[in-house]
């Protein structure tokens, strides 16, 4: 089953919506009318998707090239889980998709394409300053076999 291709897109967007859902338990149950840590948890929600989406990035770009992986996994299991989350993760918490209002659901979108982007933004500037990412380990294997190569001699 992991060997299908639809298997890394739906784990992805599941896992995110898990963050989701455990963010929306939280506060439900634990700061139900305090607006303020609401919005700490709302935070710290949005900072661990974009955590996720960091260490995803640095372990999926070491084998593959952007891509491969950029367009259809994570666009993709992203997508879905944005959806999840705007349509039924507000039914978790007892609430509706359009309950706040347009801005309310609008900047939920913002914040979780700006939170998914710049993690994941992090977790592919870090591997390729560790030279970890799918260019640099083919030029380094490039050179290698450049290198290891002996040197011709021309005969005059």
């Amino acid at each position: 089953m992991r060997q299908q291709r639809w298997f890394p897109i739906a784990a992805l967007a599941v896992g995110l919506f898990a963050i989701n859902v455990v963010a929306r338990l939280v506060t439900r149950f634990a700061f139900d009318d305090n607006d303020a840590a609401e919005t700490r948890t709302t935070i710290v929600m949005f900072a661990l998707i974009g955590v996720v989406l960091a260490v995803y990035t640095f372990i999926v770009s070491h084998h593959r090239r952007p891509s491969e992986w950029l367009v259809p996994d994570w666009v993709l299991g992203v997508a879905g889980a944005m959806v999840l989350t705007l349509i039924a993760g507000p039914f978790v918490s007892g609430d509706q998709p359009f309950s706040g209002g347009s801005d309310h659901f609008f900047a939920q979108i913002a914040l979780y394409a700006a939170f998914a982007g710049g993690g994941t933004l992090v977790g592919y500037w870090i591997s390729v300053a560790l030279g970890h990412d799918y260019r640099s380990r083919s030029l380094k294997a490039y050179s290698q076999t450049r290198q290891a190569k002996p040197r011709k001699i021309v005969r005059r």
